[in-house]
């Protein structure tokens, strides 16, 4: 484990995590990576619908196609990045995505450009992603003080938000001043700064080498297993599953019925997505003090409850000036719930692994929730044809009472201060044995007690 801070901070002082030069580095990288993630975002379906004409069923595919590897690959990727060096796994990860994409506009500049190209590149860098992100959430326990970790999640939650609606702003600026396949360089740009900041980190690192013989799906069976065995991870991998499924499934159809049935325009709706950016980065920020304040376990219960409610004025609303204002603060609401009890699960899932398992218990929850969301997008379009739109809507708001069911019945819901650390962290080399049906491992009796109120649940996918 590394300094919290840097040796020139006076003893004593709070800890500051601007001046902790490898967090810097490991934040400055990551928001690089999101921003030019969200240009790409932008960029490919127009370049895919306005320069190369693709189908209703072609777009459909391109977006399968880059969410598939993480709901076949994120299991892998964790135990990889247990097994070996993080941060060369995320630079790889940067490297291929950056060479991938590049090709589109070398293709584009030689008129060579196909749909089958891009849907290639949309697949290999969502495989890369999974690569880097696996590696990446897991690294930050090892870089600050796990006692950190709640207020260094706040500022990644946060600087992420911000990160990620300038992308699309960037990706708009490009678009119109290079043309769609041209920038695309942006993204290209921002994966190498990604890899050229995280190849800065000095922080050491100490991979778990495998057993000569042990096989990579034995170490997978071991993450799952140690999922399981702690009701507390189990709990919020649960909520976290439950919750991107009712997302996912409200999200496949919610531009549309905002666009078509509502009549939005695109400047109401960049405005309305602008507004739901704002509010992921206030909860995102706000996080450490209501946690601090209410406890993680009633207010993440408060965010979950919250959250099917702000649906309510997407449901009733008609074409009209005072619905889409109503619609922009039901969203800046639910992004608000779901940037301050997302920061604060996965805080506490990082604060109670031990560190030889941290890849691999992340990979769980991504391996569910990433899973949950293409049958999601397939669920909601089946329904809309059949039933409708604003039916579909309403099974959705219905389905995000589920993870709120789940916490209430978890004695995570009345969790008052964060949880402890494990006792030791994993032997190197060693199979992870999860914890025991009688208790999570913890460092002492008081926090054992404290446990037995944890949970957490994640406000958004």
């Amino acid at each position: 484990m590394t300094s919290s801070t840097d040796p020139s901070s006076p003893p004593g002082a709070r800890p500051s995590l601007w001046r902790h030069r490898d967090f810097r580095r490991y934040l400055t990288g990551q928001a690089a990576r999101v921003t030019g993630s969200s240009v790409s975002s932008m960029v490919i379906p127009v370049l895919a619908v306005l320069e190369l004409d693709a189908t209703t069923a072609e777009v459909a595919w391109l977006t399968f196609l880059g969410q598939l590897p993480p709901a076949l690959l994120a299991l892998h990727a964790g135990a990889l990045a247990d097994r070996h060096s993080k941060r060369k796994q995320m630079i790889t990860g940067d490297l291929v995505s950056a060479a991938a994409l590049a090709s589109v506009p070398v293709a584009a500049a030689l008129d060579r450009l196909s749909l089958t190209q891009l849907m290639a590149v949309a697949a290999v860098q969502g495989a890369a992603g999974v690569l880097h992100d696996a590696a990446a959430i897991s690294l930050l326990p090892g870089l600050v003080d796990r006692s950190l970790l709640q207020r260094s999640n706040s500022r990644i939650g946060t600087l992420f938000a911000v990160a990620a609606t300038a992308g699309s702003n960037l990706g708009a600026a490009l678009t119109a001043l290079l043309g769609p396949a041209r920038a695309l360089l942006g993204d290209v740009l921002s994966y190498l700064v990604s890899a050229w900041c995280t190849a800065r980190i000095q922080a050491p690192e100490s991979p778990r080498p495998a057993t000569e013989g042990r096989r990579l799906h034995t170490e997978i069976g071991e993450g799952l297993r140690y999922v399981h065995g702690d009701h507390r991870l189990r709990t919020l991998t649960l909520v976290n599953a439950t919750t991107s499924f009712a997302l996912a499934l409200l999200n496949t159809l919610w531009a549309l019925y905002l666009l078509r049935s509502l009549a939005l325009g695109p400047t109401a709706f960049g405005v309305v997505l602008g507004l739901g950016a704002l509010g992921a980065a206030a909860g995102a920020l706000g996080a450490p003090s209501l946690a601090a304040r209410y406890g993680p376990g009633p207010m993440m219960l408060t965010a979950l409850a919250i959250t099917p409610l702000t649906q309510f004025p997407l449901l009733l609303a008609s074409p009209g000036l005072l619905w889409q204002c109503a619609i922009g603060v039901a969203l800046f609401l639910q992004l608000v719930c779901a940037g301050a009890a997302g920061t604060t699960q996965r805080t506490i899932r990082q604060v109670v692994t031990a560190d030889g398992i941290q890849a691999r218990m992340q990979a769980v929850s991504t391996w569910l929730t990433s899973g949950a969301r293409p049958v999601a997008a397939l669920l909601a379009g089946g329904l809309g044809t059949w039933i409708g739109v604003r039916p579909t809507l309403v099974a959705g708001t219905c389905l995000l009472v589920v993870p709120l069911v789940v916490l209430h019945r978890s004695p995570l819901r009345s969790l008052l201060d964060m949880p402890g650390s494990p006792a030791v962290a994993s032997p190197s080399g060693q199979a992870v044995s999860p914890p025991t049906p009688s208790g999570p491992i913890v460092p002492n009796t008081a926090v054992a007690e404290d446990a037995q109120h944890n949970h957490s649940a994640e406000g958004g996918p």
